[in-house]
């Protein structure tokens, strides 16, 4: 029954996953089950499939009702503050057309 600190110290604990808010649904979510969209050096908007570009983003859950609630909010363009293009929306909905298969 000697317990030191130095082997309470040894466990490890599990590291706390990154949480995001899907600007659809305003809900914390795991980063990773998000869909992040970013933009790119001229201003466009783009998927950030890897969460490695390194540019304002936003997340988006990947279920049909955020992506109508974003349509109808402007969440991304509130997110970026700025207009988006009608042929990213295009894009968008192509992307959620798959997730939905």
């Amino acid at each position: 029954m000697n317990t030191t600190k130095k082997s309470i110290m040894t466990t490890k604990q599990p590291k706390n996953k990154p949480m995001r808010k899907c600007v659809g649904c305003n809900e914390m979510k795991e980063k990773e089950s998000l869909l992040r969209i970013a933009l790119n050096a001229s201003g466009g908007a783009i998927f950030d499939t890897n969460h490695t570009v390194q540019s304002r983003g936003a997340y988006l859950c990947k279920k049909k009702e955020c992506y109508k609630k974003v349509l109808k909010n402007k969440g991304l363009e509130r997110s970026f503050k700025r207009k988006l293009s009608d042929d990213f929306y295009n894009e968008l909905e192509q992307v959620f057309l798959s997730y939905e298969d």
